[in-house]
């Protein structure tokens, strides 16, 4: 008799050439990823061969019940870890019937931004540093943390190990891999300043294609959570008081950065930062003021300040690129549960084509 995890690694390339195609969007909270899975008759690689879909919008907060479909156009295909062979994941982002791109389609805005003749001239390049927390399935608190009680201070977590200072290592090992399995150009993992939480980094990934990958290293993480019974938050201050917060320090830079001359490129690319601080940290993530207080390696959220390797300012520019003359900096001002499509596309709209 075939046991259920026999059945659910069934090879299905040895009997069909049918594939699974799982479609991934984001719903109406801005953080709360869907997705459903339909049969496709064979292996796809191009997400324009793939059909459009839909799904009920009045289940997701995302249409009214009279009127509730929403249709799906797949943006992009990874390689799906949890079915393996062909089978994909399809990150899609939302549209009305008629076309339009929904409310909470932060993609479509993006895309326009990237496809911008000045900004595609630039490259410009990302790497996402994605902070989360594991907690406790029924209780909410931290991983690794006592019922109801604290563990020890700050300090033996950071990229600790051993079992009274790492907690949840298998599920982020884990995560690691299935991210490089889907395509995802994943940079690297590490545990927290806080016990029970981590840090993986996506890039460098090259414009919308970074907002692609966040969202789907995301779903695979909560899938993996999923599995085993643990519950990750993006909340940007999970624990109040003298804990860490979890934010997604943005690095960015430009063709023209990355080139000699750059470091003048950057100093007046933060320039223009400076000037639309309020805007950005408007667009930066959901509590970002429980984070941002100028307390726990975070610049003050109503300040904005930039320093060579000041990791308690808004934006730090590298040791390296300052005296390398060129190279990249990195915003820190991004909360974790920031929308990748949104905090992307801004930096690019903010120094290449805003004109103060």
């Amino acid at each position: 008799m075939a046991s259920l995890t026999d059945l659910v690694n069934l090879n299905l390339s040895d009997t069909t050439e049918k594939i699974i195609a799982e479609y991934i969007w984001i719903g109406g909270s801005g953080m709360d990823l869907r997705s459903k899975a339909r049969t496709i008759s064979g292996p796809v690689t191009d997400p324009s061969k793939l059909p459009k879909w839909n799904y009920d919008g009045s289940s997701t907060g995302q249409a009214p019940g009279e009127d509730s479909e929403v249709i799906l156009y797949p943006q992009a295909i990874f390689k799906d870890p949890f079915r393996r062979g062909n089978n994909i994941l399809v990150m899609c982002d939302c549209y009305t019937p008629a076309g339009e791109p929904i409310p909470t389609n932060k993609r479509y805005n993006a895309a326009k931004i990237f496809s911008n003749p000045d900004v595609a001239a630039e490259e410009p390049w990302y790497g996402i540093e994605q902070e989360y927390t594991l907690l406790q399935k029924d209780i909410n608190w931290p991983l690794g943390w006592p019922v109801g009680g604290f563990p020890g201070p700050q300090g033996p977590y950071y990229c600790g190990i051993g079992a009274d200072k790492s907690f949840g290592r298998d599920i982020v090992d884990s995560h690691y891999k299935a991210c490089l399995y889907a395509g995802i150009n994943i940079s690297g993992i590490n545990g927290e300043v806080m016990p029970g939480q981590w840090e993986f980094q996506v890039g460098p990934s090259v414009g919308i294609s970074s907002g692609d990958q966040l969202w789907v290293a995301r779903y695979i993480l909560e899938r993996i959570t999923e599995i085993a019974g643990v519950v990750v938050t993006f909340d940007p201050k999970p624990i109040p008081g003298d804990w860490n917060g979890a934010g997604a320090h943005c690095n960015y830079s430009t063709k023209s950065m990355r080139n000699d001359g750059g470091y003048e490129i950057i100093k007046s690319a933060i320039e223009k930062l400076k000037l639309r601080h309020k805007e950005h940290i408007a667009a930066y993530g959901e509590g970002n003021e429980r984070r941002l207080t100028g307390r726990h390696e975070t610049a003050d959220i109503n300040t904005f300040s930039w320093g060579v390797a000041n990791r308690g300012a808004s934006v730090r520019v590298g040791r390296e690129t300052e005296q390398n003359g060129k190279g990249y900096f990195e915003d820190r001002r991004p909360a974790s549960n920031m929308d990748p499509y949104v905090v992307t596309s801004m930096i690019a709209e903010t120094t290449i084509i805003w004109k103060p």
